[in-house]
């Protein structure tokens, strides 16, 4: 059975063993804490995205909780980049990390909205399974599947997580970015080695790379599982800024070498319909 490009399964896969009931009740007390902290920090934001520049005693008033329970909190919050304290007027203001969070939720659903019939299309006319992914912090995120009709075909969860430098959305997203940067994002994830043909140096990836940019798509050749392979390309924005990618990914008694040769053009032709869909323009 062919295996996807994360931390994916195939369809019909047991999920893991949830925990025991001790094992839970173990980790209850620290866990209600932990989630009461949380649940005063998300009120506290939600309060000043409402009224900006509130002190903290009208904080705490509002939220039901001690003004030093709130200072604690927003301290926490100040130093992640969550709130701005303005000294001046001694009112709390939203920080530059929320708008930064607030402003991906906004630009991650219109690509994966606007990506959606792309995507069926694609997998249509591929036969195979179409996927959507992101980089976060070094990694590939998959935000959008759309899973082929084959009895035998790749499966990733969304929100599943995998390395860059081992995925052909991975790839499409740094070959979209200048060496440095791409090198600078491989020591976030590290290059584990998961296959035989796992690319760990980094000399290679970055040759292979240039190969990418001078066609337009990236492969992934049983790289991050065998008996998988994966075509991907980038998605661009207004900017011409390299936001996700999008791929297909089957296994390799369907994907062969010739295969592969009629599949990228495809799927580099799907990307850049997508990033005209979202208003953005190829570099």
């Amino acid at each position: 059975m062919a295996r996807g490009e994360s931390n994916s399964v195939m369809a019909g896969q047991q999920p893991a063993t949830p925990a025991t009931p001790a094992e839970l009740q173990s980790l209850a007390p620290h866990l209600a804490g932990s989630v009461q902290a949380l649940e005063r920090g998300l009120k506290l934001l939600a309060l000043i995205a409402e009224a900006d520049g509130l002190s903290l005693t009208s904080l705490a008033q509002r939220a039901g909780i001690a003004p030093s329970t709130a200072h604690r909190i927003l301290a926490t919050l100040k130093a992640s980049g969550f709130v701005h304290c303005d000294e001046a007027h001694g009112g709390y203001l939203i920080g530059v990390h929320a708008f930064r969070v607030g402003s991906a939720f906004l630009r991650n659903r219109k690509l994966v909205d606007a990506g959606r019939p792309i995507m069926r299309r694609l997998m249509e006319e591929s036969g195979e399974t179409a996927n959507m992914g992101i980089e976060d912090d070094g990694y590939v995120v998959f935000v959008s599947q759309m899973e082929s009709h084959q009895s035998v075909r790749a499966f990733h969860r969304p929100g599943s997580r995998s390395p860059l430098h081992a995925s052909s959305i991975g790839k499409a997203i740094m070959a979209a970015l200048a060496d440095e940067t791409a090198t600078e994002r491989l020591h976030r994830s590290g290059m584990p080695k998961f296959t035989a043909r796992t690319i760990v140096d980094p000399k290679a990836l970055l040759a292979d790379l240039a190969q990418v940019r001078k066609r337009g798509w990236a492969i992934d050749d049983e790289e991050r599982a065998e008996g998988l392979r994966c075509v991907g390309s980038a998605v661009y924005n207004e900017h011409g800024e390299v936001i996700g990618a999008i791929s297909v990914s089957g296994p390799t008694v369907r994907m062969t070498e010739e295969r592969l040769g009629e599949l990228g053009p495809m799927v580099k032709r799907a990307a850049a319909d997508i990033t005209d869909r979202i208003g953005g323009r190829l570099p």
